[in-house]
């Protein structure tokens, strides 16, 4: 097995909950540094919700230094309203990751999916399921954003390949 690490940062935006999750890559051995998620009130306006997810990234960032970064792209569906707050929050992210110089990967949530379920139409609880498998953990990652958050750097770890 290759002796190169790499650190990779996942990130499922939200404006209400972004959720993070840090991944270690040895070759084909992924395991988990650490998740959590930035949760903003509806109560907070909108530029100091947004600044709390920067921030905060920002600081996940600095402590964790990883190298790139897997995010979920925006799905509008049916609200596009909750698809405008998402794709805000996406942004304030982003910015975090570029003030960081990392390179991104940007995924829809059907590649996320087929990267760690197999299929891209897998329901949530599988996606967590498999999580909680690839990354050898005791229990399934609480929040849902951050296990989300741990399936996008997973997905980037596929698609960039093995070290």
């Amino acid at each position: 097995m290759s002796s190169v690490r790499r650190v990779v940062l996942g990130i499922d935006p939200g404006l209400a909950n972004t959720g993070w999750g840090i991944v270690s890559q040895q070759g084909m051995r992924l395991s988990c540094l650490a998740y959590g998620c930035v949760s903003t009130s509806k109560d907070m306006e909108l530029a100091q919700r947004l600044k709390k997810i920067h921030d905060q990234m920002s600081a996940v960032i600095t402590r964790f230094e990883p190298e790139c970064v897997g995010i979920e792209t925006v799905w509008f569906g049916e609200n596009v309203t909750a698809g405008i707050g998402t794709s805000q929050a996406r942004g304030a992210a982003l910015v975090a990751c570029a003030a960081g110089s990392l390179p991104v990967g940007e995924f829809t949530p059907r590649q996320i999916k087929l990267a760690v379920v197999g299929t891209g139409s897998a329901e949530k609880e599988q996606v967590q399921y498999m999580v909680k498998q690839l990354l050898s953990l005791d229990a399934v990652p609480h929040p849902d954003h951050a296990a989300d958050a741990l399936a996008a750097a997973i997905c980037y770890t596929t698609h960039e390949g093995v070290l």
